[in-house]
């Protein structure tokens, strides 16, 4: 019983290589991006550990579920020229 604990550490180790081989031969031949599986034990193994990682993934998860915007500047439908400095803008009730 003794040498299944004192096994655990170094199988759990050679299974992780294991499975971070086999998922780079196969993504090599497809085109998908999904996040690996070993990365994923990796992350949620640190999170045990350290509770920073936990905030930093339940951000990451966060982050994912925003809406993007198109840009971080003018809307596209104001003329903003910002290299001559001008900038034109429609009134809602007509042109």
């Amino acid at each position: 019983m003794a040498t299944v604990f004192e096994w655990s550490l170094p199988g759990g180790v050679l299974l992780l290589v294991a499975t971070a081989v086999y998922e780079t031969l196969r993504h090599r031949h497809r085109r998908k991006r999904k996040t690996p599986l070993a990365t994923t034990y990796v992350n949620e193994f640190t999170a045990m550990f350290y509770g920073t990682k936990r905030m930093e993934l339940d951000h990451r998860e966060s982050m994912s579920m925003m809406r993007d915007e198109d840009a971080q500047g003018a809307p596209p439908d104001h003329g903003v020229d910002l290299n001559r400095g001008v900038a034109r803008l429609n009134r809602p009730d007509g042109p």
